[in-house]
């Protein structure tokens, strides 16, 4: 196998197929290279058969482009090779040993929102007000739980407060109707493997024989369940391959832990660690500047990229008065791109919240200039499209009563809450599912319907069967009947549904309604968005991993903003955000903008924040700045609102109008850092604004 495509590191992390590995690949050093490679090598020079090899990646895009590539090298044996996400792997161990667990073959699996309907559904039956116990904050603490493989009684010994106390009560109730209604949620993708091999370790030896060759890429993103799982699977022949890079763990809040990648010589006896630091995608400078920032982190595995191409352009940086000049300073620079023939799709605005998207869209709508927004609301979320999906899943699972609940009223059968909670007790006296409960009045229509559709399986295509249900569900009727433009959008997005269900079927031949409802099930809306072209992307740090882009532009690189207000007083909390702003710079190709305001409206309210310590940290050498010179016109009534000369000390306590009485805990040159009473928390403020009065 030639080789000679790939740098010298690179061969070595391709070559070193026995024992562990660790690969910590730098921003744009040519990793998914790498591991195609590694798996046609293992293949082809070292004989290994291909269903002795498991490749875990994060999302089912980087899945698929994984299967593409080697399909290249290979062929059609790249489908015996198990590459798939972490999820998805889950989900093959569980159809594979459902019956350990006590669940029938045809479950189904829950998703978020559906996860939520029943948390509100056990708040309701409890008598608990929503207001007082957040149902998402529940679920989280659930998920949570989940992924660091706690059982309700587990969880339960954590408990200190009693909104914990309400949660475990929570879960118990909610792991009980997912298990009678034949359902799992996402987290038990992961959850419920590691509790099958520990309650049978000839399943788990099974499973380590079959898997002798093991890669998992994005290793600094792992959760606690997914680190037991790799560990587990790697634990006889110890052939795992693991890539990463620590400086773009970014997901804590999601429950990564990317000590898992730091800890890796330690859980493994003399591995082997390769660098990729050549850099193929971004500038000199571009690298020079994100490699001065992230050096400041203490938690993290030394390496430096480098580049063989151009120096590049130097980083701009503009200071603006306020967040709508800013906008139109980044729109402005964004239209000087387009008119030199920049193609939209090569153009990113890259922020850290959500809410700094709006006055862009603004900007971005005054100049014509089209645009996405990743992350916003997305298709496989809409309603209609929802109640079909539920329809699908009914189907299949007739014990799932989640989705037996969403449409057994849709559309309008004049089935009202009082039938349904006379089936839900008669259900719960019987110990059996509402549909098997179902014997008479309207609800017997919609069970007939059901079954009519149930005897069409066999004998209609995916396309067709969607099609047949839109007809003898009456959905399509109903929407129909209404005639407003809402009614017209939500039919042209049922029947947007059948070109998806098309492209299965071209892609895959005959695709089983099984098949199709993992599929989806497994689909995330980042993943919709990233396949729009020829549009300028909005989104936040977060969702650009993994992408790149010729030109980024970050706005909102300002103290309380970019290092975040939650993040600005914890140590390891300020690591991850210098970890995000390298990811954010190191996204783009051949220049970044970075900006920021003196002064900004968000969130409904009015604050002046310093400059970004990120700023500091890139040398003057590698920024074309004007903020030393610049003259921002400030409005006259702005000037009699500051006096920096007023004296403050430490410890001393002051009013301000809109957050009431606080305590000072730091003073710098122009900045007082102030405490005030939960729930505002710290905030900095200018020395000497007019509506700071001292008590």
């Amino acid at each position: 196998m030639n080789l000679d495509n790939l740098n010298e590191m690179q061969q070595k992390a391709v070559t070193c197929t026995e024992g562990p590995l660790l690969v910590l690949a730098g921003a744009g050093s040519g990793k998914t290279r790498v591991l195609t490679s590694r798996v046609a090598y293992l293949i082809k020079e070292k004989h290994i058969d291909p269903a002795h090899i498991l490749a875990i990646t994060f999302t089912n895009k980087a899945a698929k482009e994984m299967k593409s590539r080697i399909f290249g090298m290979l062929g059609g044996i790249a489908y015996q090779i198990q590459i798939s996400t972490f999820h998805s792997f889950g989900l093959l161990i569980l159809k594979e040993n459902f019956d350990k667990l006590g669940y029938e073959k045809h479950f189904t699996i829950i998703d978020s929102d559906d996860s939520l309907t029943i948390i509100k559904k056990i708040l309701k039956e409890q008598n608990l007000d929503s207001k007082d116990y957040n149902p998402k904050a529940i679920r989280s603490r659930i998920s949570g739980a989940k992924n660091n493989l706690l059982s309700p009684s587990e969880y339960e010994k954590y408990v200190n407060t009693d909104f914990e106390t309400v949660v475990t009560m929570i879960y118990q109730k909610y792991q009980k109707k997912l298990e009678v209604s034949n359902s799992v949620d996402f987290d038990d993708l992961l959850m419920l493997p590691i509790k099958i091999f520990r309650m049978y370790p000839e399943v788990l030896k099974y499973y380590q024989e079959k898997y002798q060759y093991i890669l998992i890429d994005e290793y600094q993103d792992t959760n606690e369940a997914q680190y037991i799982l790799t560990k587990m699977i790697s634990a006889k022949y110890k052939n795992i391959c693991v890539v990463g890079d620590n400086d773009q763990a970014i997901y804590s809040f999601r429950g990564s832990n990317y000590q898992n990648i730091l800890n890796f010589e330690k859980d493994y006896d003399h591995p082997k660690v390769i660098l990729l630091e050549e850099n193929y995608r971004s500038t000199g400078t571009i690298l020079k500047a994100a490699n001065e920032i992230i050096k400041h982190n203490k938690q993290r595995k030394d390496k430096n990229l480098w580049t063989n191409n151009d120096e590049g352009d130097k980083i701009t940086y503009h200071r603006c008065f306020d967040e709508k000049e800013e906008a139109a300073y980044v729109v402005e620079e964004i239209d000087k791109l387009i008119k030199k023939n920049v193609p939209e799709r090569e153009i990113a605005v890259l922020y850290r919240t959500n809410a700094q998207s709006r006055v862009l869209e603004e900007e971005m709508l005054k100049f014509n200039i089209p645009y996405k927004i990743v992350g916003s609301f997305y298709f496989y979320n809409r309603r209609e499209i929802k109640d079909l999906i539920s329809y699908l899943k009914l189907l299949y699972n007739p014990y799932d009563d989640l989705s037996l609940l969403r449409i057994i009223n849709v559309p309008k059968r004049g089935i009202g809450l009082k039938t349904i909670s006379n089936l839900t007790e008669k259900a719960a006296l019987e110990g059996k599912s509402l549909y098997e409960t179902i014997d008479s009045g309207k609800e017997l229509t919609f069970k007939k319907i059901i079954e009519d559709i149930k005897s069409k399986i066999d004998e209609l295509s995916l396309t067709e069967l969607i099609e047949y249900i839109l007809d003898k569900s009456g959905i399509r009727d109903e929407l129909k009947s209404e005639k407003t433009i809402e009614s017209e959008v939500r039919l042209e997005n049922l029947e947007e549904f059948k070109s998806i269900t098309r492209n299965f079927e071209y892609q895959q031949g005959i695709v089983s309604l099984e098949e199709f409802l993992e599929q989806i099930s497994l689909v995330s809306d980042v993943e919709e968005h990233r396949d729009k072209t020829d549009v300028v992307t909005l989104m936040t740090i977060h969702s650009a991993k993994g992408l790149e882009f010729d030109y980024v532009f970050l706005p909102g690189v300002e103290e309380g903003i970019f290092p975040h207000n939650n993040s600005m007083f914890d140590a390891l909390d300020l690591e991850e955000e210098r970890r995000l702003c390298y990811v954010a710079i190191t996204r783009a190709r051949r220049k970044v903008w970075i900006s920021n305001a003196r002064r900004r409206m968000l969130f409904g309210n009015d604050s002046v924040n310093p400059p970004s310590r990120f700023i500091d940290e890139i040398p003057s050498s590698y920024l074309d700045s004007d903020v030393r010179d610049e003259k921002i016109t400030v409005p006259t009534s702005m000037n009699k609102m500051i006096n920096e000369k007023e004296e403050y000390t430490i410890g001393q306590k002051i009013e301000f109008d809109l957050y009431g009485i606080g305590m000072i805990v730091g003073i710098d040159d122009r900045i007082l850092t102030v405490a005030f009473p939960y729930p505002v928390g710290i905030k900095k403020l200018m020395k000497g604004h007019k509506k700071i009065r001292k008590v």
